[in-house]
């Protein structure tokens, strides 16, 4: 499909290499150089540089339907990954529209300069409605992506790296998104005119072990009375018990949750040995449910984006949320005493699990995305109020 509508651009500088031999002709942008991921589709409306500093889009290629991306710039405040310099988040995003010049109050810098110091290659001036209906047809394929200023490439090579990358299935990304040490987390969340705040009194004590996490969720127990302390995906049980938390959160992050669950759920079970309330997000729910003896599989082309309607069957109400994950909790696979409590409405995929009589939940989105914007926020406070009870003091109200 080289050099025809819809894929094809004046003086191409930018491929995108699908691994079936379909070549992308765009405008390149951000670094320069090629990165080899999965292609997959976002359809959120803003929220751009968080979505492409979201560690659990380690090893994947963005793909924005929404056309005009960048033109409020990029700041150093709507980022996700813990350490910038490790550059944990998506290797790759393709754009419909070029991008402006930015128009914004909170803009230091232009989305192209930033992609550059992120290390992220870049492609515009394609029809992503085309990619994303390729995508939904076909599922979410591996691909390379390659920008080269002079718009000279050596397309077969690249097929041929596209064809041969193993792609998602079986590979744990965790540990590469994961802090290289232990850490306490202190920010709040942001407040109009103020920035950032500080917890200064925390109430309780939180270990958050970090599969990939991102800020915000952080901030949001921190603003909850928290002090958490962030440990590396691989730390050991004793060493996090040793710790004395008063709850466990299990983070977001990359890859194939089976391919962790390798070194962490055994992990995870110890830690379910103890009355500890547990909360999980994402990767950490997938792994919770395996954990607890349920099973994962891959998605067709996985769920992107901020306007997703989930129902939490323990309220009876239907939010809307945020999505990244491209691997889903078999439901049919829980075991007896382990609830299904959240369920998207798109597909009926599981959303959401409790274990029966025990402090211990997970949900498959992001709640701290704020999309709806805070349709999701309660479940902070309800993993909140279960360490407030276990200490004897008065729930928050979970609005």
């Amino acid at each position: 499909m080289t050099g025809t509508a819809p894929w094809s651009v004046d003086k191409p500088t930018a491929l995108l290499v699908l691994a079936d031999g379909t070549v992308i002709e765009g405008r390149g942008l951000g670094a320069t150089g090629s990165a080899v991921a999965e292609v997959c589709f976002n359809t959120a409306l803003t929220g751009y540089q968080e979505i492409l500093t979201d560690p659990s889009y380690a090893g994947q290629i963005v793909t924005f339907t929404f056309p005009h991306i960048g033109n409020i710039g990029t700041n150093d405040e709507d980022i996700e990954d813990l350490n910038p310099a490790a550059r944990a988040g998506a290797v790759g995003a393709v754009f419909k529209a070029d991008v402006t010049n930015p128009s914004n109050y909170r803009s230091a810098a232009d989305l192209d300069q930033w992609l550059k110091r992120r290390g992220i290659v870049a492609l515009a001036g394609i029809d992503t409605r085309a990619l994303t209906a390729l995508i939904r047809e076909k599922g979410s394929p591996n691909a390379v992506i390659a920008h080269a200023p002079d718009g000279v490439f050596d397309v077969e090579h690249l097929k041929q790296r596209a064809k041969a990358w193993g792609g998602l299935l079986g590979l744990d990304l965790a540990k590469d998104v994961t802090s290289g040490q232990s850490s306490v987390w202190t920010e709040t969340p942001w407040v109009w005119d103020e920035g950032y705040g500080e917890q200064d009194a925390p109430s309780m004590h939180v270990v958050a072990i970090d599969y990939g996490v991102k800020r915000n969720i952080l901030r949001l127990l921190a603003g909850l009375g928290a002090k958490v302390t962030v440990v590396p995906a691989t730390t050991p049980s004793e060493d996090i018990l040793a710790m004395s938390p008063d709850g466990i959160f299990l983070s977001n992050g990359p890859g194939d949750p089976a391919a962790t669950g390798e070194y962490a759920v055994p992990v995870i079970q110890d830690l379910l040995e103890t009355e500890l309330p547990v909360f999980g997000i994402c990767l950490g729910h997938q792994m919770l449910a395996l954990a607890l003896g349920g099973k994962t599989e891959k998605m067709h082309q996985g769920h992107h984006g901020a306007n997703h309607p989930v129902k939490d069957h323990t309220t009876g109400k239907v939010e809307i949320v945020s999505m990244n994950h491209g691997f889903a909790v078999d439901a049919d696979s829980l075991p007896e005493g382990v609830e299904e409590t959240h369920v998207s409405l798109f597909d009926g995929s599981n959303c959401g699990i409790a274990l029966t009589g025990r402090p211990v939940f997970s949900v498959q989105h992001h709640p701290e995305a704020s999309p709806g914007p805070q349709d999701s926020h309660y479940l902070f406070r309800r993993f909140v109020n279960l360490i407030r009870e276990q200490k004897g003091e008065p729930a928050l109200a979970e609005r």
